[in-house]
């Protein structure tokens, strides 16, 4: 079951449905809107194991943008769980959720005019689709973050998977749950072999090439 199209809420009950909504769009103009911030739009959607860069990644590229005057925001994984997301837990179905209302809100920020950098395991690649189906053609950018799960593991920042061996946290991408490697990336950051530095300017250098820059 494709829990995209899940009704229910897990706060509980079930969410009514009206029929007595119409999606009201701006009167300003995709174009428009490029013009003015001297820029396209897109999402940049980070995946990968946990540790494997994505969050750091998101944020030194978030810099870089700025000094290029890119109106540019980074949707963290860690930080939606704080707030939009709270509710939400590590289960198949709650995590499916999770993707979708990130998804759902890079879309808005895409509509909006901005470089949306979204860091997020996103372990399953239907979800990922289901995302990127969301988006017109152009605007969403799956990057894989590359890293094997032994330098993740070695890294380790937060303790996680140390964690996770010791049978502390259930339900961990590449310890109790399963990751699937994307198939067919936009684009793979090799964190493992490239410094920080180096995965930012090959991201820009990307999208230079495909002229999100070049209004």
């Amino acid at each position: 079951m494709n829990v995209f199209h899940n009704k229910e809420a897990k706060s509980g009950g079930s969410l009514t449905k009206s029929d007595n909504i119409t999606w009201h769009a701006s009167v300003l103009t995709r174009q428009e809107r490029y013009r003015r911030n001297g820029h396209k739009s897109c999402a940049l959607w980070m995946t990968g194991l946990p540790a494997s860069g994505k969050s750091t990644l998101a944020f030194e590229l978030e810099k870089e943008l700025c000094k290029m005057k890119v109106a540019a925001y980074v949707l963290d994984g860690d930080n939606i769980r704080h707030g939009l997301n709270r509710d939400l837990g590590f289960s198949d179905k709650d995590r499916a959720e999770n993707i979708r209302r990130v998804g759902e809100v890079s879309k808005l920020f895409v509509d909006a005019g901005l470089i949306v950098l979204a860091a997020f395991i996103s372990p399953s690649e239907e979800d990922r689709k289901a995302v990127r189906r969301l988006f017109a053609s152009g605007d969403f950018i799956e990057i894989y973050v590359k890293c094997s799960l032994s330098e993740c593991e070695r890294r380790d920042p937060k303790g996680l998977y140390r964690k996770a061996k010791a049978g502390e946290i259930a339900m961990f991408t590449g310890i109790s749950a399963p990751y699937d490697i994307p198939k067919e990336p936009d684009l793979t950051v090799d964190t493992e072999r490239l410094t920080v530095e180096e995965s930012v300017a090959l991201i820009i250098r990307y999208l230079t090439d495909r002229h999100y820059f070049a209004i």
